[in-house]
């Protein structure tokens, strides 16, 4: 299992949302935990961390790995 973890410019439960929508459509996620407060997105299972960085900025939301 991989476990993918980004930096994501969210501001609210919108934007939560609307990461979630986007992941929802992933095949191979297991779990999804999301931190607004944090600007923390963890993904779980066997994924492409580089399509689920790409998945995720298509909300046109500023995306980066964790570091």
């Amino acid at each position: 299992m991989t476990e993918v973890v980004l930096r994501v410019a969210m501001s609210c439960q919108g934007c939560a949302g609307s990461v979630r929508r986007v992941l929802g459509k992933v095949e191979g996620i297991e779990s999804v935990d999301i931190d607004v407060e944090g600007k923390k997105v963890v993904v779980r299972g066997q994924v492409d961390p580089e399509a689920i960085k790409e998945k995720v900025a298509k909300t046109g939301l500023d995306t980066e790995y964790w570091n």
